[in-house]
Order: structure tokens, then C-alpha cells, then sequence
């Protein structure tokens, strides 16, 4: 399914920043950090939407799509992302705001998207959707291709 708003802002921060190279990564099981970060703001933005939420659509997105804005490979342990799962969202939002403008909403998203992993929660919806929207793409990149393999074992 094509989203117009989407699309162009992917094509803003591909051409005003590093953006593409999250092309590089991979996030969860095969899926690159980029892929997921499209999906997270797709689904955010689905989301929003469906429960009718009063959102600034622009904000949500271009922090849904920086919200692992990280660019380095999370699994390499010897490298210090041992903590990952603590320490990226700082990285991210260090890295999102050396390349891009964020407004305090992109900021929030960024910067509290792993709670309650990290203990501060969000302070605005955006925020708040784009965390949840997170663990719902993030649970799904991981155990959907488990359960495909499972279930042709199991046929």
C-alpha cells in the first residue's frame, strides 16, 4: 500500500541526510534497520489514522523514520553495543539532529521510543504511537519468519 506523504519525506531525508545508509544494517532477523524504520512510520501513521488521533503527521513520521537513526551494526558486540537496547535511541537522536532540524515532537519520538526499556516515557502521542507501532514491527520482523519456517516443518 502507497502512502504519498510517506514517500516524499523517505525522499527528503534520502537526499538532506544519511538516511540510506540504514540500507546497510540489518534491524531484526533479515530485515535492514531501513525497512523497519519505513514500516514503523507506515504503521504509525496507519495507526494514528484509524483511532482518529489528532497528530502532526509530518512530525510522526520523520520520527518514526529516524527512530533507529543509530548507522552501525548493533550485533557487532565487540564494538561496545552490548547495551544497544539502552543506549541507541541517544545515539540516534545525536545523529538525527547532526543531520536534520527536529522539532520537539521528532525529539520526543527519537529519544523515548524504547520505554518502558528505558525508564522515561513518552510525553506526546507521536511519541507514544511510534513506540508501540515499534514493538509491533519489531515482534513481527522477528517471529513471523519463525513462524513460516514452523509451520512449513510442520505441513
Amino acid at each position: 500500500m502507497r502512502n504519498l506523504k510517506l514517500e516524499t519525506i523517505v525522499s527528503e531525508l534520502e537526499q538532506n541526510g544519511r538516511f540510506s545508509l540504514e540500507k546497510q544494517y540489518y534491524q531484526h532477523g533479515s530485515t535492514s534497520v531501513y525497512s523497519h524504520s519505513v514500516q514503523v512510520a507506515f504503521f504509525s501513521l496507519y495507526l494514528s489514522r484509524k483511532l482518529k488521533l489528532r497528530v502532526n503527521e509530518r512530525a510522526l513520521i520523520r520520527g518514526a523514520l529516524l527512530h533507529d537513526y543509530f548507522l552501525y551494526d548493533w550485533h557487532d558486540r565487540d564494538h561496545g553495543h552490548s547495551l544497544h537496547g539502552f543506549t541507541h535511541p541517544g545515539t540516534a537522536l545525536k545523529n538525527a539532529k547532526k543531520d536534520y532540524d527536529l522539532d520537539p515532537i521528532e525529539e520526543n519520538i527519537i529519544h523515548r521510543h524504547m520505554f518502558p526499556l528505558t525508564p522515561v516515557p513518552p510525553v506526546c502521542w507521536e511519541a507514544w504511537i511510534v513506540c508501540l507501532a515499534d514493538k509491533y514491527c519489531a515482534l513481527k520482523e522477528t517471529f513471523l519468519p519463525l513462524w513460516k519456517r514452523i509451520s512449513v516443518v510442520m505441513s
